[in-house]
């Protein structure tokens, strides 16, 4: 029997080779989305039975309860979704260049350039349509990352460098962030610092739709560029010696992490440790082909941050606490982990 299965396009310009194993996990990782995500809709202040749910997202009834879910809860729920899928592709192409376990947009640094400009914009340009936000957020990562990546260069890039280098540049904007806040006017204060913590709390369509082209159009590009980015982790010598064109396709791949998580960070806020828990998840499932790394993370991502919305709005009810308390419960006893397993690296 064969293990595997070759999906090509029309054309036979691209195919991805998939193990039928990867195709198992995806399968039960997409029934377990679904699930979560009806079980997010049906529960709250507002506990409406998940066949009601099911019976409203189909169109067989409208019912009484269509406002709870299709103005405060789907859109909410994607987002989420969308969001735990951008973090976590982020954080695995990260993981990826620089071959660190311990690499996540959050941590060395790439998304505090993106909290800078988030928080620079509402702060001060709070007028001005919210469309642009993903934009400013991108480029502050990008700036961000460019500073992190030449300080961490001596004579080439060492991993531990640069992750070292990176959390105290993390640590800098933090302090620029803080500083923004206390000179910000007081009716923004509230909201950024909401909006520092994470959350996906009020939530709309305009949100989704600012976030979807992102997800559709760099998470693809993503698994194309698979081939690439398995190169990229044997090393740069044997990459170029295959033929890769190192410098080009690091560039390349930066800038859609850089992208997937400016967008996240500009919509969602400082939700932290995505990026790092869902590769490490993902390996363990699937192995360490990108191509079949990159749908099984963004499943695990989107999983993890539904969870912790859901959990956000349900254990302490009638309180609703932001997403990144809850994800930061579980990623920093995980990064404290990877930290003690790696010391000796």
């Amino acid at each position: 029997m064969n293990k595997y299965k070759i999906i090509r396009s029309k054309s036979d310009r691209v195919s991805i080779l998939i193990e039928n194993r990867v195709l198992i996990v995806m399968a039960a990782l997409l029934a377990l989305t679904l699930t979560l995500f009806i079980l997010g809709l049906s529960v709250g202040s507002i506990m409406i039975h998940p066949v009601s749910v099911i019976r409203y997202i189909t169109g067989i009834s409208n019912g009484e309860n269509t406002f709870v879910i299709e103005t405060l809860r789907l859109p909410r729920m994607t987002l989420a979704l969308l969001v735990g899928i951008s973090l976590a592709v982020s954080g695995l192409i990260l993981q990826g260049l620089v071959r660190n376990p311990l690499a996540s947009p959050d941590i060395i640094g790439i998304t505090g350039g993106a909290k800078v400009s988030a928080v620079f914009f509402i702060t001060f340009f709070s007028t001005v349509s919210v469309k642009w936000l993903p934009v400013v957020a991108i480029i502050g990562a990008g700036v961000a990352s460019f500073i992190i990546y030449a300080l961490a260069w001596k004579k080439g890039i060492s991993p531990i460098r640069l992750v070292l280098i990176g959390i105290g540049i993390e640590a800098g904007m933090g302090a620029m962030v803080t500083m923004m806040i206390v000179l910000s006017p007081t009716y923004s204060t509230s909201e950024a610092y909401i909006w520092l913590t994470g959350s996906v709390y009020g939530a709309n369509w305009r949100d989704v739709y600012t976030m979807l082209p992102w997800v559709m159009f760099f998470v693809p590009i993503s698994i194309l560029m698979a081939r690439k980015i398995n190169l990229l982790e044997l090393g740069d010598d044997l990459a170029l010696g295959m033929g890769s064109r190192v410098q080009l396709n690091r560039f390349l791949l930066t800038f859609i992490s850089v992208a997937l998580a400016g967008s996240a960070v500009a919509l969602a806020g400082g939700i932290g440790f995505v990026g790092l828990i869902a590769p490490h998840i993902a390996r363990k499932l699937v192995g360490r082909a990108f191509e079949s790394l990159v749908p099984v993370t963004a499943l695990i991502g989107g999983l993890t941050v539904m969870l912790a919305d859901v959990a956000a709005r349900t254990v302490f009810l009638p309180l609703d606490l932001p997403a990144g308390v809850f994800v930061s419960g579980m990623g920093a006893p995980f990064f404290i982990f990877l930290i003690y397993r790696n010391r000796n690296m």
